[in-house]
């Protein structure tokens, strides 16, 4: 029998403001333990919370970007379950009345565009951190667990997918497109090592022809895009295994096991009335006013798609170019800004893709903190242009600007690396590798045209990669074939 894989997300994004949704306590990563607290976010008894309006900001934001209704009217709700790092024992969120609902985004599959659904996005608070003894690099195992409230009451975004999606593939690269808008917008860092961007995925097969939906499990906390992928394609198989024995799929929550590449059962899944949902009496309901969620409209920047269409017919880029120079915000205004120094665009493009990622990727860096500049790539191209260097000496000039920050034509002349452009110079160079190659040369002549390769090689070599290499072709052509012109 041939089975479905329906798969649904929700997205967690934690929102860049400064503070906290609730209260004034600051929402940066990685302060020491329980520092960034104050009686709102621990708990405390009698205190009252109070709306963060960036965070309501970049909720309706994100859903204009993605294509949502903007609800004129919604509500926080108390989600109740007991666990050790929710201090109040209950979590506000939003549940019947959310921020956004009915969006969508597109996503390219094998060349086919496919519209993924965006259920609704609501507002929440994130909970705090559990750390366990046995976890602790100096703790030498044991048994007690400490909680890090510094996590407790940052704004998050909860995105969830109509379940359209049919595939691990799919998952990703849906994934990949909505981190990109979040980090277009500025409303996300993305960052899913840190937990800034972390998904819980609901998965379900059932025979290819059945309409009703199988028996979901959800897998939570995949905070990487490797780890969606390996949990979906694992569960996926272990649902089908179970129906292909006659078994029947468990509802339930599970976690993915990194070390052992499986998924595992955490608890029976609940329902939503176990959570004893109900409106929270300390927050008043939100009226949101359509004149703010237009300006809010104008206020969003070229996003993705729009970017990577442009590049192709503004700067006559290929698809796959201004895919990946389009995919970070950040890389394809550094695109733009070398192209805005004189660089031409297709250049720029493969100097980015080729050599620039390659370094980068070595030093674990990313284009924000890039020690080579846009403008010193376009001095360095003008360089290439007016023939002062070759295309495989600019290799190595890039490199050097790339290490020192030194400027191409500083590099040029501290090292030599002027290309030798002298008709007469680079004919003595080349009259010599003949004469000393009269085998080779005969065998050119006899029609192994592929030899002049070999030739190129020795010049190149002798001038130590200087030489013109556009003169040395034509001149080895003329001389291999008519010695004596």
């Amino acid at each position: 029998m041939k089975y479905e894989t329906v798969i649904g997300l929700e997205v967690h994004a934690q929102m860049l403001t400064d503070t906290k949704i609730f209260c004034r306590c600051p929402a940066k990563f990685g302060s020491e333990p329980n520092t960034q607290t104050c009686p709102i976010c621990i708990g405390m008894p009698g205190v009252l919370p109070v709306l963060n309006k960036k965070a309501l900001e970049y909720t309706i934001k994100t859903g204009l970007a993605i294509n949502c209704k903007i609800s004129p009217y919604s509500r926080f709700a108390r989600k109740n379950y007991f666990y050790p790092d929710l201090p109040k024992g209950y979590q506000i969120s939003q549940y019947e009345l959310p921020v956004c609902e009915q969006g969508h985004i597109e996503i390219v599959i094998d060349d086919n565009v496919k519209k993924i659904g965006i259920t609704r996005i609501h507002m929440e608070e994130d909970a705090g951190k559990n750390i366990h003894e046995s976890a602790l690099p100096k703790a030498g195992g044991g048994n007690y667990s400490f909680v890090d409230l510094n996590r407790a009451g940052v704004p998050l975004m909860e995105i969830v997918s109509e379940p359209d999606i049919r595939s691990s593939g799919e998952a990703v690269e849906y994934m990949k497109k909505l981190r990109a808008i979040l980090r277009y917008l500025g409303v996300c860092d993305g960052n899913m090592e840190q937990g800034s961007l972390r998904c819980d995925a609901n998965v379900s097969v059932r025979p290819a022809e059945q309409k009703e939906l199988g028996v979901k499990t959800e897998i939570k906390n995949l905070n990487s895009f490797k780890f969606v992928e390996k949990a979906l394609e694992y569960e996926i198989e272990r649902q089908k295994r179970i129906l292909k024995e006659g078994g029947k799929i468990i509802q339930e929550t599970r976690l993915w096991n990194t070390e052992r590449g499986i998924t595992e059962s955490m608890r029976t899944k609940e329902e939503a009335h176990d959570y004893r949902y109900f409106p929270e009496p300390d927050l008043v309901p939100i009226m949101v006013d359509q004149q703010w969620v237009g300006e809010i409209a104008k206020s969003l920047p070229e996003l993705p798609d729009a970017k990577r269409e442009r590049f192709v017919a503004e700067y006559g880029l290929p698809e796959y170019d201004a895919d990946l120079l389009t995919s970070e915000k950040s890389l394809a205004d550094w695109f733009e800004e070398a192209v805005r120094f004189g660089g031409q665009p297709k250049s720029v493009s493969n100097w980015i893709m080729v050599e620039l990622i390659r370094l980068l990727k070595e030093e674990n860096r990313v284009i924000e903190d890039c020690p080579l500049k846009p403008k010193q790539l376009a001095d360095m191209l003008r360089l290439i242009d007016k023939g002062t260097i070759s295309g495989k000496i600019a290799k190595t000039v890039f490199e050097e600007i790339y290490k020192t920050g030194k400027d191409a034509e500083t590099i040029v002349k501290e090292k030599g690396l002027v290309q030798i452009s002298d008709a007469g110079e680079i004919e003595k160079i080349v009259d010599d590798v003949i004469a000393r190659n009269p085998k080779e040369a005969a065998r050119y002549k006899a029609g192994e045209e592929k030899l002049i390769g070999f030739f190129v090689g020795h010049v190149m070599k002798l001038t130590k990669g200087k030489a013109n290499p556009q003169m040395v072709n034509e001149l080895l052509k003329k001389k291999l074939i008519d010695p004596h012109p």
